[in-house]
């Protein structure tokens, strides 16, 4: 007969950890993608589930094709561990209420120029009156690794483009951009008729954080049988606008970007001369974030500024 408190004793020499790592195998079938999804290198995936192996004395998961496949004893136990880790998080959660008032909580979120230029000043001046001692990092991350960010919790929301994402993040519409192209005040194509002849046989900047490939422009050019000369490419948009402002190049950037950045005595737009469908901007949360309510408040603040 088992003594008592064995059980407790056997849990007290695991790490839970390895739980979450067993959830994510079984949902992606495949080590790799587990290991991307936890921002974890392969190694360490492997030597979790050979210490869960250990534990529950079976594989737990075989070898399949390019995956792996559950055994028996996987499946037999994973309903009560997302049971158990479900309960786990919501518990912390009910510990984390949260008063914006008297919180100094740190928030992470994830953008680009355009849209961080969009909401800082306004979410600061609210913070101001309602959350004092709260404290905002704004951050640059690739696309790619957004979604293994907001599921391990290194950043807390982030805002993009519509991406193709899995069921376990969450997304709202939040804003639409038109796209406008801005010049210094006393171009050439300042004072002459605009047109989109004028705009392709200009030169132009390219603002990206990916080291090549076209814009949304170009795209819309594309579709409309033209490319344009593309002198410049760079990183952000204040490099930019400084090039714009003492040369004949171009610069094409979201209307709402445009109004927080020109200097009107500097500068002049003109409506991109080509049709292009508007850029539209989501908001990103994953789905346990919905049971942590200063993500959701932090959430909440951000909707409610468009």
């Amino acid at each position: 007969m088992a003594k008592p408190g064995a059980k407790r004793d056997g849990l007290n020499r695991v790490d839970l950890n390895l739980f979450v790592v067993f959830d994510t195998i079984y949902r992606e079938k495949n080590l790799t993608r587990a290991a991307d999804k936890l921002s974890l290198s392969q190694p360490a995936v492997s030597h979790a589930l050979a210490r869960l192996r250990e534990n529950f004395d079976d594989p737990l998961f075989e070898r399949a094709g390019k995956g792996v496949q559950p055994t028996p004893m996987a499946k037999a136990i994973v309903t009560r561990v997302r049971a158990a880790l479900a309960e786990l998080e919501s518990a912390m959660a009910e510990g984390l209420a949260f008063d914006p008032a008297e919180s100094d909580r740190e928030f992470t979120i994830a953008c680009r120029d355009a849209m961080e230029s969009a909401t800082l000043n306004k979410l600061m001046c609210r913070f101001q009156d309602i959350a004092p001692a709260v404290r905002l990092r704004s951050v640059r991350l690739s696309r790619r690794d957004m979604e293994a960010a907001l599921a391990n919790g290194r950043v807390d929301l982030a805002a993009d483009v519509l991406l193709p994402v899995s069921d376990e993040l969450r997304h709202r519409h939040v804003l639409s951009e038109s796209l406008v192209v801005a010049m210094r005040r006393h171009h050439p194509l300042a004072l002459t008729t605009w047109n989109l002849d004028a705009y392709v046989a200009a030169d132009h900047i390219l603002v990206s954080s990916r080291p090549e490939g076209p814009g949304v422009e170009d795209f819309a050019l594309s579709r409309a049988g033209h490319n344009r000369n593309i002198r410049l490419r760079c990183q952000n948009y204040l490099s930019a606008l400084q090039v714009i402002s003492d040369t004949d190049m171009l610069l094409t950037l979201p209307e709402t970007f445009a109004g927080y950045l020109l200097n009107p005595e500097k500068h002049v737009t003109r409506p991109l001369p080509v049709l292009s469908e508007p850029v539209d901007i989501h908001l990103y949360w994953h789905s346990k974030s919905e049971r942590d309510p200063a993500i959701m408040w932090l959430r909440d603040q951000m909707l409610d500024l468009f």
